[in-house]
């Protein structure tokens, strides 16, 4: 359909003024895949879909997603990417980066080859793959978590050269105290590549001088790095003092607790992201997966596993994140930028993320409870809890 209008109860919505706020009611008119206009009240024509209850938010935005569906998307074949794009609007992510875990720079070196091969093949008005994040090699050995401390290296100017060839990545997560990190965040600012400190025992001051060569993000914060001490500060303290700083934020309420993910909020407001760090696992039921050539096992409840009892990824939904952030106290628009318009905007991408005159037509339909009920990608629904019966 080149033009639809919809109208609905509640529109979280970034008019002329750019502020997200609530329009109640409220409509968006789309032509070609683009917003051209969105207002509070009635339109003055008749609408094509009339959403009753909940609220129409923009489409979702995941900077972190390692896998989803049973697919580990750094070794995911045709079918498997087609499967992830195809049914992430189910959990209202209309865009998302491909999240690669630690390996050998070469291995690295060659998914993302094999992935540039294979997104042209990946059918239309599907879930977007805005780039891939690259979560490793440049870690480090005291705040490894799951990821292999065989592969771990130093960023060396030959290694970051491999790795941007394709161009694809748009993503870096490294530890800024591993020897050459200052001049790889420079080079790789310098490409376009937005740049997230995580996996790191770094001080304060270290993460400070990671923001002064350019890094912008900090990686789920709390989780594998050091933390909040009132002598020895570490990256989650200076990710919640710096405004310049980003941090991700994994909100299942297993990886950080209630508490501290408020807290999170409130000295980081403006600036948090939502990430799922979904594994293969997310989707699926109990069972044995698999995250960067290595085995996790998913429990009935709570995140995946390896055999040592490390937490490897998560099995959460973006949809799930926002309702957990308006339970714990967050305000819903808050919550919602925080999956939208703040990782869209981190990640370069201001057509994204908001629903606003020459956005882009991506838009999710929440129900009462903030999940997804109904997901439009350049404005064709390509997904409709009501239809298929979904529960």
């Amino acid at each position: 359909m080149a033009s639809l209008l919809v109208t609905a109860s509640s529109v979280i919505a970034s008019p002329e003024d750019g502020f997200t706020r609530v329009l109640s009611p409220g409509y968006v008119r789309m032509e070609n895949g683009v917003v051209v206009d969105v207002g509070e009240g009635r339109p003055g024509s008749a609408p094509d879909v009339e959403l009753d209850g909940g609220t129409l938010a923009p489409g979702l935005v995941d900077l972190q997603v390692n896998g989803y569906y049973g697919f580990d998307m750094v070794d995911a074949d045709q079918a498997g990417w087609r499967t992830v794009v195809s049914r992430l609007p189910e959990t209202g992510v209309t865009s998302f980066l491909p999240t690669f875990i630690t390996a050998p720079v070469e291995a690295l070196v060659g998914a993302l080859r094999r992935t540039r091969d294979l997104l042209p093949a990946l059918p239309e008005n599907t879930t977007r793959v805005l780039g891939v994040h690259l979560e490793g090699p440049f870690l480090s050995e005291k705040r490894k978590g799951a990821h292999n401390a065989a592969y771990l290296t130093d960023p060396t100017p030959e290694a970051i050269g491999a790795l941007l060839e394709t161009g694809l990545v748009k993503l870096v997560t490294l530890a800024p105290e591993r020897n050459g990190a200052l001049e790889a965040i420079r080079t790789l600012v310098a490409n376009g590549v937005l740049v997230s400190v995580g996996h790191s025992d770094a001080t304060a001051g270290q993460v400070a001088a990671a923001a002064d060569a350019g890094a912008r993000k900090v990686t789920h914060i709390f989780n594998a790095q050091s933390g909040v001490h009132h002598r020895d500060p570490g990256v989650a303290v200076q990710a919640l003092a710096d405004t310049r700083l980003s941090p991700g934020l994994i909100l299942d309420l297993h990886h950080v607790s209630a508490p501290a993910c408020r807290l999170v909020f409130q000295a980081a407001a403006g600036r948090v992201v939502l990430v799922t760090d979904a594994a293969a696992s997310a989707g699926m039921p109990p069972g044995t997966y698999d995250l960067g050539g290595e085995p996790i096992e998913m429990p009935a409840e709570g995140p995946p596993l390896r055999a040592d009892g490390t937490i490897a990824g998560s099995a959460l939904r973006l949809d799930e994140a926002i309702a957990n952030a308006v339970r714990i106290g967050v305000d819903p628009v808050t919550a919602v930028d925080a999956a939208t318009r703040v990782p869209a905007d981190l990640i370069g991408r201001p057509d994204l993320g908001r629903i606003a005159r020459g956005a882009a037509a991506d838009l999710v339909w929440l129900d009462e409870g903030h999940r997804a009920r109904a997901t439009w990608i350049a404005g064709h629904e390509v997904y409709s809890r009501d239809r298929r019966g979904d529960a």
